[in-house]
């Protein structure tokens, strides 16, 4: 019996690099992986197999059993209606947005956001296609994120612009891109490593989406940079409603940093709803500034959506 690491796969199916660097094919064999059931997928780039090599073919093996994860970043897949495994494993997840083309959406950050703090996973909010010159309230909430702790790094893939700190922060670790179709994930791995040559494409002129290019995660290996550690990364697939999964509606204020301190000590203690009662602390810190109302406004919305089942885009 072997271990290696799963690169990526569909149904039942999946290249599983070996510790010596090849790749096999394998099978998951039978209902071995009993502890992943219920998910959309039993299996994601990042995580570690137990598997038999096939004596007959080289390039194919069985896969036994699941080595337990470090985390996973999952969401929850409205058509499928389970949790999704995106990437398993990681160092850090990359939220790819854009100031334009297609439109900034600061509240699917949000959402990853707190699905990366839900998993102890440290997140960059990667804004791709600065070249396109970020307006005022761009840079407003890139500068709020920073504020209560997160990191946020402009870069372009297209002019290069910011790349070489992107590399820097990916060095040495297992990190994944998650975001929108048309934010350009595939085109920052392209820039990453030229050798790639992954297939990208425009945005939808009719909704300015961007289109599915990358129709499932895949795992990456990229070249050493100036300090001489490979970065790993997992490309995932566009995802244009992000969906938290494992948060109740009550305790979704602990992971929003920013409030997660102000918990316990309003007026109404632990059973303040933070919507409308008196001596509400988090309120009283959004009235003066300390909360950005976007956030707030970001915290209300997903509340309600994991309270009533019906998600916005």
């Amino acid at each position: 019996m072997s271990e290696g690491l799963v690169l990526g796969g569909t149904n039942n199916l999946f290249e599983v690099e070996t510790d010596e660097g090849s790749v096999r094919l394998c099978a998951i064999k039978g209902k071995i992986l009993r502890d992943v059931e219920g998910y959309y997928n039993p299996l994601a780039p990042g995580d570690r197999v137990s598997f038999e090599p096939d004596a007959t073919d080289p390039g194919r093996g069985m896969i036994l059993s699941l080595v337990p994860r470090r985390n996973h970043f999952v969401r929850w897949n409205q058509k499928g209606k389970a949790p999704q495994l995106l990437a398993a494993n990681l160092d850090l997840i990359a939220i790819v947005t854009t100031p334009d083309e297609p439109p900034f959406r600061p509240r699917f950050v949000d959402r990853a956001l707190v699905q990366a703090d839900l998993e102890g996973i440290e997140p960059l909010v990667l804004v791709n296609k600065c070249d396109l010159e970020p307006d005022a309230d761009v840079l407003e909430r890139l500068s709020d994120w920073e504020r209560i702790g997160y990191r946020t790094l402009q870069v372009s893939a297209r002019t290069g612009e910011g790349m070489d700190s992107l590399a820097a922060l990916l060095e040495g670790k297992l990190s994944a891109f998650v975001g929108q179709s048309g934010v350009g994930k595939s085109s920052l791995l392209n820039a990453l490593d030229t050798r790639l040559e992954l297939r990208t494409a425009g945005l939808s002129e009719k909704f300015g989406r961007g289109t599915h290019t990358t129709t499932k995660g895949m795992l990456f290996h990229l070249p050493p940079g100036a300090g001489e550690k490979p970065a790993s990364i997992v490309d995932t697939p566009g995802v244009r409603r992000f969906v938290l999964h494992g948060v109740e509606a009550k305790d979704l204020a602990l992971y929003f940093r920013e409030m997660e301190p102000l918990i316990g000590s309003c007026s109404w203690g632990l059973s303040c709803s933070h919507l409308h009662e008196p001596g509400c602390k988090i309120l009283e810190a959004v009235y003066a500034g300390v909360i950005h109302e976007e956030r707030y406004e970001s915290w209300q919305r997903i509340r309600e959506e994991l309270e009533t089942g019906r998600f916005a885009d």
